[in-house]
């Protein structure tokens, strides 16, 4: 995953009927903080937050993660693992240390690497 697709996460993380991110903060680099808020499926504002874990690119990033619109909220641990091989990129999204509660909230994962793969993958010429 680019620096740049993190900086720019406002963009592409999030969609109609779902949610719209307006404003990502982030010091990319291990202990570094990071915030992404937005506007929610309700119309209401939300907030995650958390704190780099693992930077070593082009491979590995994690991060805590702590949403504004869970009650009693825990922070968790999200992971992304990249392996490039013949100019493919494989993703893998690990999101641990989740309570039973927040594993029913916590599915949107794969909507959110769909944005992602549509974010960096070039538009094909017509």
């Amino acid at each position: 995953m680019p620096p740049s697709s993190i900086r720019n996460s406002a963009q592409w993380w999030g969609g109609a009927g779902m949610f719209h991110t307006t404003r990502m903060e982030s010091d990319l680099r291990v202990g570094g903080a990071w915030l992404q808020s937005g506007t929610g499926r309700d119309g209401g504002p939300f907030t995650i937050r958390g704190e780099y874990r693992v930077v070593e690119r082009p491979r590995v990033l994690a991060f805590t993660w702590l949403p504004s619109w869970q009650p009693d909220a825990q922070a968790s641990l999200v992971r992304f693992d990249l392996e490039e091989r013949d100019g493919v990129t494989t993703v893998r999204l690990t999101h641990s240390g989740l309570t039973p509660q927040a594993r029913q909230i916590h599915r949107g994962w794969p909507q959110i690497l769909a944005w992602l793969k549509t974010y960096v993958t070039p538009a094909a010429a017509p």
